[in-house]
């Protein structure tokens, strides 16, 4: 499952990117659990918990089935 989550956040990482942020793949637990950290402009933006959940937790749940949620580090 890991190799599946590092694809879709390939596809997500650009998007971030572009507004200055960024992230890191920290863990993928057995139960679904995604554990990342957002980098950059992310970091310290009071909108970083939308993109988190609404954005990249949205985009993992579709491409990766098996995801249950993401969280921050």
């Amino acid at each position: 499952m890991r190799k599946d989550v590092e694809k879709a956040l390939a596809e997500v990482r650009p998007l971030l990117e572009a507004d200055g942020g960024g992230i890191d793949l920290i863990d993928v637990s057995e139960d679904g659990v995604v554990k990342v950290r957002l980098t950059g402009g992310c970091c310290g933006c009071p909108l970083s918990s939308i993109t988190l959940k609404q954005g990249v937790e949205a985009h993992l749940k579709k491409r990766v089935p098996s995801v249950k949620a993401v969280v921050a580090a």
